[in-house]
C-alpha cells in the first residue's frame, strides 16, 4: 500500500470536504428522526449495496462478543483502506467502487442505529467499545503511513481517519439535546469514549464538544450525566488557562471547565456521577483536596473507590501533608461500611508500606511482580509518617492500622524480632510495634498467635528492668525542663517521646502473665516506687495503677492490698512537698494538707503555723499555694484511679475509709475549685462502693449540679446515672427532686448544649437498661425525650440528635411493655409539640426547615409503637408478623378517640385524626378490647365526629379494619354456639352489609395517603352516602329480628 494518497483519493477527499456536511445532515436527520422525538424531516435512505453489507455484517459480529472486537477491527480497516487510498494489490473481495464518503456514510448509518438501545442492553456498550476501538486503530495506522511527511507538531494533519472521526461526531452531537433519555444516554456515552480513546482531537471538534458535554452536566438523567462527566473529564485535563469558557450557565461569571466538574463533584446528588468525576479528573493540586474531601461522601462505594483507586493512583503518599494522612486513615479504618474499612486497610498495608520500603510501585491497573521482602525500616518510616506519637494513644487511629496490617502481613509477623538491642534502644515507632504486636497476638486468632508471643517477648524481669531504665530517664528529663525557666522545643519534644515510649511498655505489661514470682515480685516494687514520684505523668499514674491491680490476687484480700500500697503511695507523693516546703510535721497524718484548704478563708498557705512563715513573701506564699494545690491535685488524680479498679464493698476496706475522711471529704470541702471538682469525683466513686453513703450525699451531688459551671453539672450528671445504675431506682423515686434535676437538664437547650447532650444519654441508658422501672417516672423521661428530639431547639445539638435517633427506635423495639409506654405518653409528646411548633415564630425561622412537619412526627410515633416491629423472643426478626399481638395500637386508637371528643383545637385535631389510618389493627389482639374500640369508632363515625376529608377517610379505613375482625369474631362464635346472643346472630347478615360498604371507600383511603386533599373532597362525599346507606341497613335488619 503506498504511503500517501492517490490522485483519486485526494479527489475523492476533496468530494468528501464538500459534500460531507449534506451528507452528515441527511444521515443524522434520518437517524434522529428514527431514534427520537426531534422534528426532523426523514429523508430517502439509499439503496443497499456491497459496501454496506460488509460493514453492517461487521457491526453485527461487533456486538455479539468483545473477544472478537480487535479481529474485527482489522477486517473493517481494510475496508477503509480500500476506499480512502489506491490499492498496491487489488483484490476482487474488496469493494473498489466506493470512495472515502460512502465509507463514513455507512460507519454513521450503523452508529446511529445504537443510540435508541436502552442502557440495560448490553449491545449498545460493545458496539461502542467497537466504534472507539476502530476509531484509534485508524488513527494509528493513518499516522504510520503519514510517516515523516508531516512533523509539524503544532497543527494536527487531515487523515481519512480524522475526517471519519469529525463526521460521526457531528453526526451525534445534535443527539444530546434529543428528548429521548435513552438517546442522551448513549450520544453522551460515544462521544466520551472517542475522547478517551483517542490522543488527539481537532481544535474545531473539540470545542464543539466540551460545550455539547457540558450541557449535559445539568441534564435531569444522572446516567447521562455520568457518562458526561467521563468526556469532561479528560478534557479538563488538557485545559488550558484562558480558555473561552461555554455560555452554558446562566450566570455572567464564567468559570473554567475544570472549576464546574469540581462544583458538580461537591453537589451532584447521583452517586455514580461524582464517583465518574472522581477517578478521572486530573489530580492537581487544586483538584486534590476536592477530591480528597470525597473520603466522607454518603456513598460508600465512592468512598471506597477513593482508597482502591484515587490513593494509590496518587502515588507516593508522602506528598500529602501530616494531617491528610491521619484524617484519610481515621476515616477509612473507622468507616461504618466494611469494604471501605477493608480497602483502606489494604491501602496501609500494601501501598503505604512499600512506599516507605522504597519499591516501585506498578502503574494503576497492573499487577504487582511480587511482594518485597519485609522492611522494618519502611514499617518504622511508616509510624513515623502517621505520627504515631499523637495517633498511637488510646483512641487513636494507629492501633487500628497495626491491627489491620498484621493481620494482612503474615511476612512481617514472622520477620519482626525482639532482641536485646531492640529493647535498649526504644524509639516511640518500636516500641509502638512491639505494643501493637502484642496486642494483636494477645487479642485475634482465638489464641493461635499465642506462640508469637512466647517466641518473641523477653520475661516479666527483663521488661521490668526495661521499664525501669526508661522511668529514670522520663523523670530526669521531666526534673530538667520544670528546672528551666525556658523550654527549648526540642527537650519538649524528647519529654513527650519519653513519655510516650513509657506508657506503651506500661500497656505490654498490663498483659503480661504473672505466675512467675520472682518477675512478680521485681515488677510490684518497682511499680510501688514509681508510683510515688510526685513528677509522674496522669496517664503513666494511671497505668501503672491498672498493672498493680493486676498484680494483685483478684480476691478481697488483693484488693485491700492493692489500696494499702496505694494509699502508701498517697501518703509518699505528699510527704514530698511537705519535705520540699521544711515545714515541721505536727502529729497530723499525711493527708493534713488537704484538710487544712478549709481552715482558712481563702488560698490556703498555713500561715498561722509558725511565726517564722509570716516573714514569707505574698509572691512565695503563692508559689506555695499553687504547690500545695498540685500536690492534692496529684493525690486526688491517684485515688481516683484507684477507686476505678476496686469493686469491693467500702466498709469492709478500712484503707478506704480512712482515704474518704481525710482526703476525700476534705477536698470537697475546699474552695479551691480544682481541688473540690476532684474531689466530688472521687466521693462518686466512694458511694458507688457505698449505698449508705449514696443516699447521704444525693443532695450535694444535686445541688453541684444545681450550681456548677457546665462541666461540672456533667460530672454530676454523671455521677448520679452511675449511682441509680448501681444501686437501683429506689434512689429516684425516694427522691422526688432527682427526677427534676434530670427534667431540668433534658431541656437546658441552647442555654447548656454539652449539659443536655449528656443528659439525653444519661436518661436513654436508665430507660434502656429498666434502670428506672416506675411507670409515671418514666413516661416523664420518655415524653421529655420525645420532645427534644423533634422540638427545632436540638437542630444544632448533633449529641442529643444522634442519641436519640439510636435508642428511640431500639427502647421501642426492644420490649413490648417499652411499647406500651411509648403508646402512653405519645399523644401527649404531641401535644407538646403542637404547642412548640405554634410558639415558633415565623419571622425568626422558617419552620418547614427547623421542625419535622407534625404528620411526620405523628407517623413516627405510630411506627415506633408498631407491634409488628417489636422483637419478641423466639421470633426472627425478619419472619412476617401478622397475627401479632396488636393491643398497644389499640390503646392509642382508644387515646385518640378520646382526644378528638375533648376540647383540642380544630387544626390539632387534624394532627391527630389521620393518626388512626395508620394503626395496625390485628386479628390476634384481645377480642374485649377490639369490640369495644369498635363501639367507639361507630360512634364516632355515627356522629359525624370529624369534618375534614382526610380525617373522615382514616376514621373509615379503621372503622372498616375492626369491622372485619368483628364480624369474623361473630361468626366463629356462632360456629361455636349454635344459640346465642342476638348480636352473634345477625353475624352473617352484618358480615354481608360491611363487605359490601368496604368496597367503596377503598379508593379514598388510598388517596389519603398522598394526602391529595381536593381529591379527598370528592371521594368524601360518595364515601359517606355509601356508609349511611349501610348504616341503616344495619339499622332495618336489627329491627327485623326484634320483631
Amino acid at each position: 500500500m503506498p504511503a500517501r494518497v492517490s490522485a483519486r483519493s485526494a479527489r475523492s477527499s476533496a468530494a468528501v470536504s464538500h459534500k460531507a456536511s449534506s451528507a452528515t445532515l441527511n444521515s443524522r436527520a434520518s437517524a434522529t428522526s428514527r431514534v427520537s422525538s426531534s422534528n426532523i424531516d426523514i429523508p430517502e435512505e439509499a439503496p443497499e449495496n456491497e459496501l454496506r453489507t460488509q460493514i453492517c455484517a461487521i457491526f453485527r459480529d461487533a456486538q455479539k462478543t468483545t473477544a472478537t472486537h480487535r479481529k474485527l477491527v482489522v477486517t473493517l480497516r481494510k475496508i477503509h483502506e480500500a476506499c480512502c487510498y489506491e490499492p498496491t494489490r487489488p483484490n476482487k473481495s474488496t469493494p473498489t467502487d466506493f470512495d472515502e464518503a460512502d465509507f463514513n456514510n455507512e460507519f454513521t448509518r450503523c452508529v446511529l442505529r445504537v443510540m435508541p438501545v436502552k442502557k440495560s442492553e448490553g449491545v449498545g456498550e460493545k458496539i461502542i467499545r467497537f466504534v472507539g476501538l476502530f476509531l484509534r486503530h485508524a488513527n494509528d495506522k493513518d499516522n504510520e503511513l503519514l510517516g515523516e511527511e508531516d512533523v509539524d507538531a503544532s497543527t494536527m494533519p487531515e487523515t481519512p481517519s480524522t475526517r471519519l472521526t469529525t463526521q460521526v461526531m457531528e453526526a451525534i452531537l445534535p443527539l444530546l439535546t434529543a428528548k429521548d433519555k435513552f438517546v442522551r444516554y448513549r450520544s453522551t456515552q460515544l462521544i466520551s469514549h472517542v475522547i478517551n480513546s483517542l490522543d488527539a482531537i481537532d481544535d474545531d471538534l473539540f470545542q464543539k464538544l466540551r460545550h455539547g458535554l457540558l450541557k449535559r452536566i445539568r441534564d435531569k438523567e444522572a446516567m447521562v450525566r455520568s457518562q458526561a462527566v467521563l468526556g469532561l473529564g479528560r478534557l479538563a485535563g488538557n485545559q488550558v488557562e484562558g480558555m473561552v469558557n461555554s455560555d452554558d450557565s446562566d450566570d455572567d461569571v464564567e468559570t473554567g471547565l475544570l472549576e464546574k466538574l469540581l462544583e458538580v463533584l461537591q453537589n451532584d446528588p447521583s452517586a455514580d456521577v461524582r464517583r465518574s468525576l472522581l477517578v478521572n479528573l486530573p489530580i492537581l493540586p487544586n483538584t486534590l483536596p476536592y477530591l480528597l474531601e470525597r473520603a466522607r461522601d454518603q456513598d460508600p462505594a465512592t468512598r471506597r473507590a477513593v482508597y482502591s483507586r484515587l490513593l494509590p493512583a496518587l502515588g507516593d503518599f508522602r506528598h500529602l501533608s501530616l494531617s491528610m494522612r491521619e484524617k484519610l486513615l481515621r476515616w477509612g479504618l473507622r468507616d461504618r461500611d466494611e469494604n471501605v474499612r477493608k480497602a483502606a486497610g489494604r491501602l496501609f498495608r500494601e501501598r503505604w508500606i512499600e512506599d516507605c520500603a522504597g519499591v516501585n510501585q506498578p502503574e494503576d491497573g497492573e499487577q504487582p511482580a511480587g511482594a518485597a521482602p519485609p522492611s522494618m525500616d519502611g514499617l518504622l518510616e511508616l509510624l513515623e509518617r502517621i505520627d504515631v506519637v499523637n495517633s498511637g494513644v488510646e483512641n487513636g487511629v494507629a492501633l487500628e492500622a497495626m491491627k489491620g496490617f498484621w493481620e494482612g502481613r503474615p511476612d512481617y509477623r514472622d520477620a519482626v524480632e525482639f532482641d536485646d538491642k531492640f529493647w535498649e534502644t526504644l524509639t516511640a515507632e518500636s516500641v509502638f510495634i512491639a505494643r501493637s504486636f502484642n496486642d494483636f497476638c494477645r487479642t485475634e486468632g482465638n489464641g493461635k498467635y499465642e506462640s508469637l508471643i512466647e517466641e518473641k517477648l523477653p520475661e516479666v524481669t527483663k521488661l521490668a528492668f526495661f521499664l525501669e531504665r526508661y522511668l529514670n530517664v522520663l523523670i530526669e528529663a521531666i526534673r530538667k525542663v520544670n528546672n528551666q525557666d525556658g523550654v527549648e522545643e526540642d527537650e519538649d519534644e524528647d519529654t513527650v517521646e519519653q513519655e510516650f515510649i513509657v506508657e506503651q511498655l506500661l500497656h505490654i505489661i498490663l498483659t503480661l502473665d504473672y505466675s512467675d514470682e520472682v518477675g512478680r515480685r521485681k515488677m510490684f516494687a518497682l511499680l510501688r516506687q514509681t508510683l510515688s514520684i510526685p513528677e509522674l505523668p496522669d496517664e503513666i499514674t494511671k497505668l501503672t495503677i491498672e498493672v498493680l491491680r493486676d498484680i494483685c490476687a483478684p480476691d478481697t484480700a488483693g484488693e485491700k492490698e492493692f489500696c494499702s500500697v496505694v494509699l502508701e503511695a498517697v501518703a509518699d507523693v505528699h510527704d514530698t512537698i511537705v519535705d520540699d516546703e521544711s515545714a515541721v510535721g505536727d502529729g497530723e497524718e499525711s493527708f493534713h494538707s488537704a484538710r487544712s484548704e478549709v481552715s482558712g478563708d481563702s488560698t490556703p498557705t498555713k500561715n498561722g503555723k509558725h511565726g517564722a512563715d509570716t516573714s514569707i513573701s505574698e509572691e512565695e506564699a503563692r508559689e506555695k499555694a499553687i504547690k500545695e494545690i498540685m500536690i492534692n491535685m496529684k493525690c486526688l488524680h491517684i485515688v481516683q484511679c484507684m477507686l476505678s479498679n476496686v469493686e469491693g464493698t467500702l466498709q469492709q476496706n478500712d484503707h478506704l475509709v480512712s482515704m474518704l475522711n481525710n482526703l476525700v471529704v476534705p477536698a470537697v470541702r475546699s474552695h479551691e475549685a480544682p481541688v473540690r471538682e476532684r474531689g466530688l469525683v472521687c466521693l462518686g466513686l466512694c458511694s458507688l462502693l457505698d449505698r449508705p453513703l449514696a443516699e447521704e450525699n444525693l443532695t450535694l451531688f444535686m445541688h453541684f449540679f444545681s450550681k456548677g459551671h457546665s462541666a461540672l453539672q456533667i460530672t454530676a450528671l454523671q455521677i448520679l446515672t452511675d449511682i441509680l445504675n448501681v444501686h437501683g431506682a429506689q434512689l429516684l423515686s425516694a427522691n422526688p427532686a432527682l427526677l427534676k434535676v434530670y427534667v431540668r437538664a433534658l431541656r437546658s437547650g441552647s442555654k447548656n448544649p454539652e449539659v443536655q447532650g449528656a443528659a439525653t444519654v444519661a436518661v436513654c441508658k436508665l430507660l434502656l437498661g429498666r434502670v428506672v422501672t416506675d411507670h409515671d417516672t418514666s413516661a416523664e423521661l420518655l415524653k421529655t425525650l420525645i420532645v427534644a428530639y423533634f422540638d427545632p431547639s436540638t437542630a444544632g445539638n448533633q449529641s442529643v440528635r444522634q442519641a436519640l435517633n439510636y435508642f428511640l427506635p431500639v427502647f421501642c423495639f426492644s420490649r413490648a411493655e417499652n411499647q406500651e409506654l411509648m403508646g402512653s405518653v405519645a399523644l401527649d409528646a404531641l401535644h407538646s409539640l403542637y404547642n412548640v411548633r405554634e410558639g415558633i415564630d415565623d419571622d425568626d425561622m422558617d419552620v418547614g426547615d427547623e421542625m419535622a412537619s407534625l404528620n411526620t412526627i405523628g407517623a413516627c410515633l405510630v411506627d415506633w409503637t408498631d407491634p409488628r416491629k417489636c422483637y419478641t423472643p423466639g421470633v426472627p426478626m425478619d419472619s412476617d408478623k401478622k397475627n401479632v399481638n396488636g393491643d398497644v395500637h389499640l390503646d392509642l386508637a382508644r387515646d385518640i378517640l378520646e382526644k378528638l371528643n375533648s376540647n383540642f383545637s380544630k387544626d390539632e385535631k387534624k394532627v391527630i385524626a389521620p393518626l388512626l389510618g395508620k394503626l395496625y389493627i390485628s386479628p390476634a389482639s384481645s377480642e374485649e378490647k377490639i369490640r369495644n374500640l369498635y363501639e367507639d369508632v361507630s360512634a364516632a363515625v355515627e356522629e359525624n365526629l370529624l369534618s375534614d376529608a382526610t380525617s373522615k377517610n382514616a376514621l373509615y379505613k379503621i372503622h372498616v379494619s375492626l369491622g372485619k375482625i368483628v364480624n369474623q369474631l361473630g361468626e366463629q362464635d356462632k360456629m361455636s354456639r349454635r344459640s346465642g346472643s342476638r348480636s352473634v346472630s345477625l353475624a352473617p347478615d352484618d358480615k354481608t352489609v360491611t363487605e359490601d360498604v368496604t368496597v367503596v371507600p377503598a379508593p379514598p383511603i388510598e388517596e389519603e395517603q398522598e394526602e391529595d386533599v381536593a381529591e379527598d373532597d370528592v371521594d368524601t362525599t360518595a364515601t359517606t352516602v355509601k356508609r349511611s346507606e349501610g348504616d341503616s341497613l344495619v339499622e332495618d335488619l336489627l329491627a327485623d329480628e326484634e320483631e
